[in-house]
């Protein structure tokens, strides 16, 4: 009862919704993505896999004319050794970094559902308890996901691997910002009705009077 009436000639989906469907939907895309490059470049995950350079992981191509000498001695993970075999570590070795893709696009669009409640209303006003439906659905969707992960004639199946407590921090660390983003943005959704409110009460005052 806050936001005003639509008019009879406003779209469905209002310029301003588009505007936060493409930000929420950049950041799922970059996260989705990001930690994928992440865990080839920096996560030090205990699982084994070496770090590599931002140059090996975007020319992954050109692995076979890649020399010995370009890496390092060191353990690689499920025994890969780039040394030998340089382009066995960008197709059976990804692996785990698609499992954490996987598990970001799961886990960012439950949170996504948590933030659809309310369209401008922030989680802290609506909580997530007003819907237990929404939340049983989530806690299903979940435990699905986290049983092609853990049991194993599903990892083989879904081409996945099981994930480890610092692997399950990096998937949260790059899902949870998107219910900040969305908060910010239902901010400015809420001062933009309160404006437009604000502009029709104006102009009804003003055609009372004349």
């Amino acid at each position: 009862m806050t936001k005003p009436p639509r008019r009879q000639d406003d779209t469905l989906l209002s310029g301003w919704v588009l505007v936060r469907y493409t930000v929420i939907g950049f950041y799922v895309g970059a996260a989705t993505v990001g930690i994928f490059i992440y865990w080839y470049l920096f996560a030090v995950s205990g699982d084994g896999h070496t770090l590599i350079s931002w140059y090996h992981l975007s020319h992954w191509g050109q692995c076979p004319t890649w020399a010995a000498a370009d890496f390092a001695p060191a353990n690689f993970i499920e025994g890969i050794d780039l040394v030998k075999n340089p382009c066995h570590y960008f197709t059976s070795g990804k692996v785990k970094a698609s499992t954490l893709s996987l598990s970001v696009l799961v886990v960012i669009e439950m949170l996504n559902a948590l933030n659809a409640i309310s369209e401008d209303n922030s989680l802290l006003v609506m909580t997530v308890f007003i819907n237990p439906y929404l939340l049983l659905a989530i806690s299903a969707s979940i435990g699905l996901h986290v049983m092609i992960v853990y049991v194993p004639f599903m990892n083989t199946i879904f081409g996945i691997a099981p994930l480890n407590m610092y692997e399950w921090g990096l998937v949260f660390a790059f899902s949870a910002p998107v219910i900040l983003i969305d908060e910010i943005l239902k901010i400015i959704g809420r001062a933009m009705n309160e404006a437009e409110l604000k502009e029709r009460l104006g102009r009804a005052q003003s055609a009372k009077k004349a």
